[in-house]
């Protein structure tokens, strides 16, 4: 899925669970960045080759948007770190164990984290084999599942019409403010 529906899905979420409980403004922006967050890291090292080496803008913007098998050639050590970065933040064993991690140190559930799981989550089932299945046992393999690729035009109207009508939804269904 796209950084910008993982983000919006994120929102909903949070403003789903928003309406069972008091959730801070502060928890739901780290939330719905966390939900950004594993489509965006692994393209640093691209960017910092571009920033600090011999890398152009073009070759950035051609890596962001390139079809499986399509990106444009890396230096092997960018490529190396990028798609590291890219199964390490995709993986549900690290997201486990950085889940847990934080649970022995709060004593709590990080709600936060629920973004970055949601990534996960619906990234095994829109991404296919052919576009960036996701390597979601990482780091024992690096194989993925063969879901439905997001980038099918049927898939995004389907995904962002989902979104719209949830998101009317939510506002149709609020309470209306207490009156005076």
């Amino acid at each position: 899925m796209d950084i910008l529906a993982h983000s919006l899905w994120a929102g909903i979420g949070v403003a789903m669970l928003g309406r069972r409980r008091p959730i801070s403004a502060r928890t739901a922006t780290v939330t719905v960045a966390l939900a950004a967050l594993p489509d965006v890291m692994h393209l640093l090292p691209i960017l910092a080759w571009w920033a600090l080496g011999s890398g152009s803008w073009a070759t950035v913007l051609a890596y962001a948007n390139a079809l499986p098998g399509q990106e444009p050639g890396l230096p092997a050590t960018v490529l190396l770190l990028s798609h590291h970065l890219h199964c390490i933040l995709h993986s549900a064993v690290v997201a486990a164990a950085v889940s847990l991690l934080a649970w022995g140190l709060l004593r709590a559930w990080w709600l936060p984290l629920l973004g970055w799981w949601s990534h996960i989550v619906i990234d095994v089932f829109t991404h296919s084999a052919d576009y960036y299945a996701v390597p979601v046992l990482y780091p024992f393999t690096q194989r993925g599942f063969d879901g439905i690729a997001w980038n099918q035009p049927w898939m995004l109207v389907l995904n962002y019409a989902a979104i719209l009508a949830v998101t009317g939804w939510l506002w149709r269904s609020r309470r209306p403010a207490s009156g005076a």
